[in-house]
């Protein structure tokens, strides 16, 4: 299957087709089959962000034994390494110039 360009907001978890949509910092080509596990990755993100979210209200608990935010940095690192593979040669010079890959 043909690969679209896609233009992806991480933090907004937006993946867009049309540029003029929305504000967005990064751009893709990918399939729509390489687009659902990023989906993917963004909901879980949003899941563990909300989670951490109902943490902050108990400050009994520190971050650093939090899991849920352990799994939000997962999920982040996840989804930089995903759009560097499907990434434009721009947006991977950014994402390198970012040093968020492991």
């Amino acid at each position: 299957m043909d690969k679209k360009r896609y233009y992806v907001s991480v933090q907004s978890r937006t993946i867009m087709e049309r540029q003029d949509e929305a504000a967005y910092e990064l751009v893709i080509e990918a399939t729509p089959e390489e687009i659902k596990p990023l989906r993917d990755l963004f909901d879980s993100m949003y899941h563990f962000d909300m989670e951490t979210y109902f943490r902050m209200h108990y400050p009994g608990i520190p971050e650093h034994y939090d899991n849920d935010n352990d799994l939000y940095e997962r999920d982040l690192k996840q989804i930089y390494k995903t759009l560097y593979t499907l990434g434009t040669p721009e947006t991977r010079d950014h994402i390198t110039s970012m040093n968020v890959l492991d």
